[in-house]
């Protein structure tokens, strides 16, 4: 780890290869905290045990109070979508099936990119802190076999030469591995779990048009 951390300074080769997989580093962890608070904390909820409570409502002909329901947690992403249809069911005596469906497709409309935006970024974060640690062994080999070759130098000044860029090409490497791995891991498991929201927003609110029409 010592050898890590003396390769950020600017006195060793290959240090700005470094400083770039730091600021990758940071990049990953910003994003993932932000994705991983709003897709998990801000944006989920228990979709079944909510709708049951709203499927209640509705069948009880009380649209006015099921908004309300909506309204209490519309920050998450089901209940926003829930919200835009039966707003209309509720501002209306008599609707049809295209009407609140055009109303639901609005609210997905409106969700689901601010679900996914920003979440590609931790696997294009992870692909490139991979090649930038390429991109750092290749030098660092460069320096390498540059010393080898080196006329007028002696040996043991030879040694230290390549032994310093087997250095940068080894640490360049696994601090991009470092950073890359948890990207990759965190862009799944957010992906994963938007997906799954998404999922929960499909079947949710077409059982809820078949309800709300089939009450009508």
């Amino acid at each position: 780890m010592a050898d890590m951390l003396r390769n950020f300074s600017p006195d060793q080769a290959g240090w700005l290869f470094m400083w770039m997989l730091f600021v990758m580093a940071i990049f990953m962890v910003a994003i993932a905290i932000e994705r991983g608070y709003y897709i998990l904390v801000r944006s989920n909820i228990n979709a079944s045990r909510f709708m049951a409570e709203i499927r209640k409502l509705v069948k009880a002909g009380d649209y006015r109070k099921a908004v309300a329901l909506c309204a209490s947690a519309r920050k998450k992403a089901l209940p926003q979508v829930v919200m835009c249809g039966l707003k209309k069911v509720s501002e209306s005596d008599s609707i049809d099936f295209r009407t609140i469906q055009n109303s639901v497709d609005e609210g997905t409309l409106e969700v689901i990119p601010k679900l996914q935006e920003r979440t590609n970024f931790l696997a294009m974060i992870g692909n490139v802190s991979t090649l930038i640690g390429l991109m750092g062994t290749i030098y660092g080999l460069i320096e390498a076999f540059k010393s080898v070759s080196a006329p007028g130098i002696d040996a043991t000044m030879k040694a230290q030469m390549l032994a310093r860029g087997i250095s940068v090409a080894m640490n360049t490497t696994l601090l991009g591995l470092i950073i890359a791995v948890p990207a990759i891991l965190l862009y799944t498991f957010i992906h994963n779990k938007t997906v799954k929201i998404i999922d929960e927003i499909d079947e949710h609110t077409v059982k809820l048009i078949n309800l709300i029409t089939g009450n009508q």
